[in-house]
């Protein structure tokens, strides 16, 4: 081991640390950060609480889950190798591929052996004697490293229903986000499934295939669009392959990291028939081209909303055979967009068939769950099994399930009651040495394209402090203060703040989550990556470093 690695890993005390870096989750994110970690030479330990590496990829097998990015958008760009070997069977990758793809990754690195899998991390305090974290673990066990680096995912803290009388039913029931890893068969069986966001339009699509009877209770209709997805053929790799290059430099110029670029024109200076043209060419193509490639104001201009809006329910209402189903499919509380966008294989015809019941809870509500199945304000359902898919507790809700404790004991979770304060979404102010990867305020996106920047950008911090033989690096107040303020402006004219959603911080079956909050940077990758380097090249003037 170099001088300077041997430097960074001796607290003021002299008492040697167990580790360098720990990081936090096995994940997209957590992998990576541990291969470039390993790259300045440093001892590294990542907790993961599953049984094996994924993250998103490992937990999420419920039927239908699969990327809504181009899969060859969404893989690793850090390694030529990497990108030469592995072929992509499908353009939007399913989840077996997805989670045989990480392990691929982790085994052509050499990576499971610094990972310590079915760990879960409950405590991380600072340690203000000696400058480093004591990371506890679910079985009591301790250990110490001079920088931690959490990697727990945007969407990963699953969320049930506040439901009266969930743990009375007698029959199988589960979260999408912890699908059993043995089969799941539906054939013959009454299957219930709450909530209709992006995993419920993916699992319905699947479970109608084969159900006896599903019903589908709704809680809030979405705007969605078709998917579009089709095998990778020998030709098309050989193809994306050979464009490798600039497919990943397409994304570094869209504002979420997508090859789908907002169109310059407005909505409005295009003649009735050019805009539903191009809406209709959007809509025939695969992928987020509708939602990241429409018109530049129909994200901001109200108008230029409803009129989008008003195309897409036209187009509900013409895939759905009964016209009162149809009208309970139509988005009435929110315009397009202003939530995240489901992309779907068939979702609305699944109503035409026999089978398939929809259940609006705005008009009948769910009042419990029984022994036997769901009791709403006007019915008795009885199932077999019931399937949750009611979401998350995002971006912050991961932090949440750790006691993280800076200096003077402050815990995170009380510094962000009020909205999250951080830098770049990176640092948080009165944590020392503590980075996240894609924290709130992060510049989000098309996942691993995000995560690589921001994991270069936490590794460069890192090395600087080891190459300068630095043992406390913190956010200034100052600083942390001004990157919130400059995340909340960014968020100012957008549609989509003013809309209940996990992207503004709102959980309904949450308590303490029922005020919005900017919980993201929307100014764009390309701007945040700006933010970001101008802090590093100007020698990280933002940071307290000693």
């Amino acid at each position: 081991m170099n001088d300077a690695v041997q430097t960074a890993r001796q607290p003021a005390t002299e008492t040697a640390l167990d580790f360098d870096a720990i990081v936090i989750g096995a994940g997209v994110s957590g992998l990576y950060q541990l291969y470039r970690l390993r790259e300045l030479g440093m001892t590294v330990r990542v907790f993961e609480a599953g049984s094996n590496v994924g993250g998103t990829w490992y937990w999420n097998r419920y039927p239908g889950a699969r990327f809504d990015s181009e899969s060859w958008t969404y893989g690793y760009s850090f390694s030529q190798e990497l990108l030469d070997e592995w072929d992509w069977d499908e353009h939007f990758s399913g989840q077996p591929e997805n989670e045989r793809y990480l392990n691929f990754v982790t085994d052509k690195f050499d990576l499971r052996r610094d990972i310590q899998f079915r760990t879960t991390v409950t405590a991380a305090h600072y340690q203000e004697d000696g400058n480093c974290w004591k990371v506890t673990l679910h079985d009591g066990s301790q250990y110490t490293a001079r920088f931690l680096v959490t990697a727990v995912g945007v969407l990963s803290a699953s969320v049930l229903p506040r439901i009266p009388g969930i743990e009375t039913f007698k029959g199988q029931s589960c979260h999408t986000h912890n699908w059993p890893k043995e089969p799941v068969s539906f054939a013959g069986k009454r299957v219930a499934v709450i909530g209709t966001g992006a995993t419920g339009i993916q699992a319905i699509t699947e479970i109608a295939k084969t159900a006896g009877h599903l019903t589908v209770f709704q809680r809030t209709a979405q705007w969605s669009a078709p998917l579009h997805n089709s095998k990778v053929t020998p030709e098309e790799m050989a193809d994306i392959r050979k464009n490798y290059a600039d497919i990943f430099a397409k994304c570094q110029e869209t504002v979420g990291c997508f090859i789908h670029a907002p169109d310059p024109r407005s909505a409005l200076e295009v003649t009735p028939e050019e805009r539903e043209a191009f809406w209709e060419k959007r809509y025939g193509e695969p992928g987020f081209g509708i939602w990241m490639g429409n018109f530049r104001d129909v994200l901001v201009d109200r108008e230029a909303n409803r009129l989008m809006s008003d195309w897409l329910a036209a187009k509900i209402r013409g895939r759905v055979t009964d016209p009162v189903v149809a009208e309970k499919l139509v988005p009435k509380t929110h315009g397009f967009g202003m939530r995240r966008v489901p992309l779907e294989s068939g979702y609305f015809e699944v109503y035409n068939q026999p089978n398939v019941k929809l259940v609006d809870l705005a008009e009948t509500p769910i009042e419990s769950v029984t022994p036997e199945g769901i009791r709403t304000s006007d019915t008795d359902y009885q199932f077999d099994m019931i399937i949750y898919a009611t979401g998350f507790d995002a971006i912050t809700g991961a932090f949440d399930q750790i006691d993280i404790r800076g200096t003077g004991g402050v815990s995170l979770k009380e510094k962000w009651a009020n909205g999250p304060v951080t830098l770049l979404g990176i640092l948080v102010d009165g944590f020392p040495n503590f980075m996240m990867v894609m924290g709130p305020h992060a510049g989000l996106g098309n996942f691993p394209r995000a995560v690589e920047y921001t994991s270069d950008w936490v590794t460069a911090l890192i090395g600087h402090a080891r190459d300068s033989g630095l043992t406390r690096v913190d956010a200034t107040p100052e600083a942390a203060k001004g990157w919130t303020d400059h995340v909340i402006e960014t968020n100012e004219g957008l549609l989509f703040t003013e809309v209940d959603s996990w992207m503004t911080g709102i959980n309904r079956n949450l308590e303490g989550k029922q005020v919005r909050r900017v919980m993201r940077y929307s100014g764009g990758h390309p701007a945040f990556r700006q933010r970001c380097d101008a802090v590093s090249a100007g020698g990280y003037r933002e940071l307290a470093l000693s």
